[in-house]
């Protein structure tokens, strides 16, 4: 055999095997469904999103019933205290969220939940806490980035006062049989790039006073809590899942 043939029947004998390869590893190929193209430029709004803060508050009203009276100048929404919490006119189920979210600078006497607070429900019974928790001690499990009373976050990655904070969201809501819970809830919470709930169960209800506890519902809005506080949010979006 010359050096030529010999050559031959080693390529002839790797293509063979590379095409025997290639057949195995198609078997695992899934060609459909194709996913959807998302337009995601850097700083803007997904295409396929939600804007929950375009140019009006247009999206929300208030949990009392008629318009959101929160103040909404440049693109900014700030609490307007003593008029009530706001939700979102349109219900969700499973969502990623996104909100940009600011503190003032705490007068003296503030501390504890009382530094500017404020809170995301998602349907309306889920809280994700919105706080001043910049140095600045509370329960952990009520601190910013926390499912209030249920689950402290892994980290504190607060932002000084006057500072944007941000908060992208993964939210799976509950789903029931009828009137039974047939899954819990489940949430992921990423604070200004750092993971501080990941993939955490919800417990039910996130209340003041009590027990959590879990009452079939569908999908419902997502709610902004007026504590009191000049708390102001903007660039806020949402993809339903």
């Amino acid at each position: 055999m010359t050096p030529m043939a010999f050559a031959d029947n080693t390529e002839s004998a790797e293509q063979l095997e590379r095409a025997e390869r290639e057949k195995q590893a198609a078997k695992t190929e899934v060609w459909k469904p194709v996913p959807a193209v998302v337009t995601a430029k850097k700083n803007a709004v997904p295409s396929d999103a939600i804007p929950l803060l375009a140019n009006d508050l247009s999206a929300w009203e208030s949990v009392k019933g008629g318009d959101a009276n929160w103040q909404f100048v440049n693109g900014e929404l700030t609490v307007k205290p003593g008029t009530g919490d706001i939700k979102t006119k349109q219900g969700f189920c499973d969502v990623q969220l996104h909100v940009e979210w600011k503190v003032p600078q705490p007068e003296p006497d503030m501390e504890g939940q009382q530094r500017n607070n404020s809170g995301i429900f998602f349907q309306q019974r889920y809280e994700i806490q919105v706080l001043d928790s910049y140095n600045n001690a509370t329960y952990p499990n009520g601190q910013a980035g926390s499912v209030y009373k249920q689950t402290i976050p892994l980290v504190n990655a607060m932002r000084a006062p006057g500072e944007w904070q941000e908060y992208d969201i993964i939210f799976k809501a509950p789903v029931f049989d009828g009137e039974a819970l047939e899954s819990p809830g489940y949430i992921t919470v990423i604070h200004n790039g750092v993971v501080v709930q990941n993939h955490v169960e919800i417990q039910g209800t996130t209340e003041w006073i009590g027990a959590p506890k879990y009452k079939a519902h569908g999908c419902e809005p997502i709610q902004l809590q007026d504590h009191g506080n000049l708390v102001s949010f903007k660039n806020m979006w949402v993809r339903e899942l």
